[in-house]
């Protein structure tokens, strides 16, 4: 039984992945100003469990990991890389920068000619500012923007040609990428600028970490879903209401591994409904949402536990001491019925019309095969001398065709044949000299 309620839930889950558009359409009637602000949802399952079973509904996240990072100087990163064409295919690091070190330009020959913003991680502005271009310079320009604790990478490209006639220079958008035509020996900036708040100092990032679970029954509106509770990356937590406190965990060590899972113990009908995790890490601008349909079904049944029977027997001679061995338990047969009565004769019915069916077609076979046999009995006798038999056992032909031809009667005087054509003869001279003479 527990087998199959394992299956059940692994195909609900397969399911699940093909229905999403459908599954949450109740969670998903919100507007698009409350689903941003919600978050992305990365993540929708269907479980199925049984009554008084306990549930573990999975959220985890490694970028929500509270490492409480104090080497915030070196998580940050700006660099910028030119990509030559000519004379060959190469990438070259112009230079680099991050809060707690200066500005490293790699090439020698550019020091003073290039540079960036020292406020670039305070107002976010990391354009690259080259002086008196040369014809070398030409090239796709990238500036990369790292952030390694928050996992995010950004890149913004840009092609630099340089041109001898004013007339020529100018900017314009190329389908990928912004092109600048420059006139050679001016300057010009590269731009490249991000002002979120992940970029700029003064951000208490223990308290941009938030995670919370809430409950929404069936006939609920998202709007109106219960919270449950609220996990902060500093180690505050707030419990709300008291099913959550009463049947309900979130590990403590939450923000340590990751783990943000909920744990609710003995099922009940009630339970039943959607839970969502949501995630928000608004320091480095995460917004998660996982949601799970949790159904209740009917519990499990208990297995039959049977205690051995123990026969003592005190009244027993020393001299004579009995062995009492164990009973066997009697051979019982489990015999698994269907639920319904009713496959029991849809299965005798289609026993019953495939036994009908071959009946059927013997009795097709069998009159076929006689019908033949009738047929050509009829045909060897049509092409056979037709005749009868008479009493005395001689064979009477048929002459019927024959009386067309001849209609005198047999002359039984006649011996033999000879003598019947010598007197046909006869006749045939007598008419034929009577014909002549008149």
């Amino acid at each position: 039984m527990e087998k199959k309620m394992q299956l059940c839930i692994t195909v609900l889950q397969i399911l699940a992945v093909f229905s999403l558009p459908g599954a949450w359409a109740q969670s998903g009637g919100s507007s698009s100003s409350s689903s941003s602000r919600l978050g992305v949802v990365v993540e929708a399952k269907n479980i199925t469990l049984p009554a008084g079973s306990q549930a573990v509904l999975p959220c985890h996240s490694t970028r929500m990991v509270w490492t409480r990072d104090r080497l915030k100087d070196r998580q940050r990163v700006v660099h910028w890389d030119l990509l030559r064409t000519t004379p060959e295919y190469f990438v070259e690091r112009i230079l680099d920068m991050s809060p707690g070190a200066r500005l490293r330009v790699y090439n020698g020959f550019n020091k003073g000619r290039v540079s960036i913003p020292d406020s670039a991680f305070t107002d976010g502005n990391f354009s690259l500012v080259i002086n008196n271009v040369l014809q070398t310079d030409k090239g796709v320009y990238t500036c990369n923007l790292h952030h390694h604790y928050c996992q995010i990478h950004q890149s913004i490209q840009i092609q630099l040609n340089v041109t001898k006639s004013a007339r020529k220079e100018k900017r314009y958008w190329d389908g990928e990428k912004t092109v600048y035509v420059v006139l050679l020996g001016s300057s010009v900036v590269l731009p490249c600028v991000n002002r979120r708040p992940l970029w700029r100092e003064g951000l208490q990032e223990d308290q941009q970490q938030v995670a919370h679970w809430d409950f929404q029954p069936p006939g609920v509106r998202p709007d109106r879903a219960d919270r449950l509770v609220d996990l902060y990356g500093s180690g505050e937590r707030r419990d709300y209401g008291p099913l959550f406190s009463q049947k309900m965990s979130v590990p403590e060590d939450a923000f340590t591994f990751g783990d943000f899972s909920l744990q609710i113990s003995d099922l009940k009908p009630v339970d039943k409904g959607l839970y969502s995790c949501h995630l928000h890490h608004h320091y480095c601008g995460l917004h998660e949402r996982r949601i799970f349909r949790l159904t209740v079904g009917p519990p499990l049944p208990l297995a039959p536990t049977e205690t051995p029977d123990v026969i003592q027997n005190n009244n027993v001679e020393p001299s004579t001491e009995e062995v009492l061995l164990p009973r066997e338990s009697p051979h019982v047969l489990n015999v698994f019925l269907p639920e319904h009565q009713g496959h029991f004769v849809q299965y005798l019915g289609y026993i019953l019309a495939t036994f009908l069916l071959l009946i059927f077609i013997v009795v097709v076979v069998i009159v076929l095969t006689r019908r033949r046999k009738k047929r050509d009995l009829e045909c060897e006798l049509s092409r056979s001398v037709r005749g009868t038999v008479t009493e005395g056992g001689e064979i009477a032909l048929d002459y019927s065709e024959m009386k067309s031809y001849n209609q005198d009667p047999m002359n039984s005087d006649y011996k033999n044949n000879l003598l019947k054509e010598k007197d046909m003869a006869k006749d045939c001279n007598k008419d034929f000299d009577g014909k002549m003479w008149k």
